[in-house]
């Protein structure tokens, strides 16, 4: 059994985490009785945090958006700090940190005073931020979809379809993923009724529309497998079919599993099939490999590299010339 003061502390984690708890499930996840919890509650409140108490056959508790910052203990300037920080780092290119920057933003919002969010969304909004070669996001969404996710909540939104075709989706949103520079989002499309990936750069007003769903089990291990598979499956306008000279280990190696597929064909060499809508980045892709290959499909993508030697070598030629 846990000390008082600790599982205090463990509910209130419990409280910021999730949107609404009923009595229940506290009293299942700290292992204490129902009537304990109760009492938990009114020494929180006597803390100073706005415990809520929700109504309904079941019962249960919520933490109302405002709440003072202890147990971190940090000040209107700390708060803010952190808030701007994990928006800039939810836009970063480090590999893992957006999606920890994304949940722990989520909860740190949650609990901002009004007058602070409103601190927090002026700041970035003036604050300019280099490009890290992918679209942008607006951290604000993120934060919706994200919480979405959290609370099992049905979502509303926009979406712009890469022909260009602009709809209205409404989703049971399962997670959200940062692949290659991009965000998507993983959702069971309710007027569909099938998964779906959708690119969080061609999403507009997404809400949440306050219904609850009961998660299904992604069609894959998990949210990443599963994006990785949709991206890979899904037909783009240039596929590109090139036999690199380097073996299929080596370049499997090298290529994340959302940029195509490698066959071996002997020993030393292998079959690179990938695609993607612009023939510059295909072309751009295949050269990084830094292995000497061979284009057999699309012939525009053979074209494209010409153009890109005569433009490489005339760079070469007219860098050697004296001044």
């Amino acid at each position: 059994m846990t000390t008082t003061s600790s599982r205090l502390l463990e509910l209130l984690a419990l409280l910021q985490a999730r949107r609404a708890w009923s009595g229940s499930e506290l009293a299942d996840r700290l292992e204490v009785s129902r009537r304990t919890i109760r009492r938990d509650v009114e020494r929180l409140r006597d803390l100073g945090y706005p415990v809520e108490s929700l109504t309904g056959a079941a019962g249960g508790y919520r933490l109302r958006a405002g709440t003072a910052m202890p147990p971190l203990l940090l000040d209107d300037e700390e708060a803010i700090a952190i808030a701007v920080g994990l928006r800039t780092a939810a836009r970063a290119s480090v590999t893992g940190i957006e999606e920890t920057a994304v949940r722990a933003l989520v909860k740190l919002e949650q609990v901002l005073p009004a007058h602070l969010r409103r601190r927090v969304a002026a700041l970035g909004a003036a604050t300019i931020a280099p490009p890290v070669g992918g679209p942008t996001i607006d951290p604000q969404h993120l934060t919706t979809i994200a919480a979405a996710c959290r609370d099992s909540e049905c979502l509303r939104f926009g979406y712009r379809r890469r022909d260009g075709t602009d709809s209205q989706r409404e989703v049971e949103p399962h997670s959200l993923v940062n692949l290659g520079r991009r965000w998507y989002l993983a959702a069971w499309d309710r007027r569909r009724e099938d998964w779906r990936t959708f690119r969080l750069d061609r999403l507009t007003r997404p809400a949440s529309t306050g219904v609850r769903f009961t998660p299904r089990p992604l069609p894959a291990g998990d949210a990443a497998a599963y994006v990785a598979q949709s991206i890979t499956g899904a037909p783009n306008r240039y596929e590109a079919r090139v036999t690199l000279h380097a073996a299929a280990d080596q370049i499997a190696a090298r290529v994340p599993a959302h940029w195509g597929t490698v066959e071996a064909i002997d020993d030393h060499t292998c079959e690179y099939r990938t695609g993607d809508e612009n023939l510059g980045w295909l072309a751009l892709r295949i050269a990084m490999l830094d292995v000497d290959f061979a284009v057999h499909e699309p012939p525009e993508l053979a074209e494209h590299l010409r153009a890109l030697a005569r433009r490489l070598a005339r760079a070469a030629t007219e860098s050697r010339q004296p001044r």
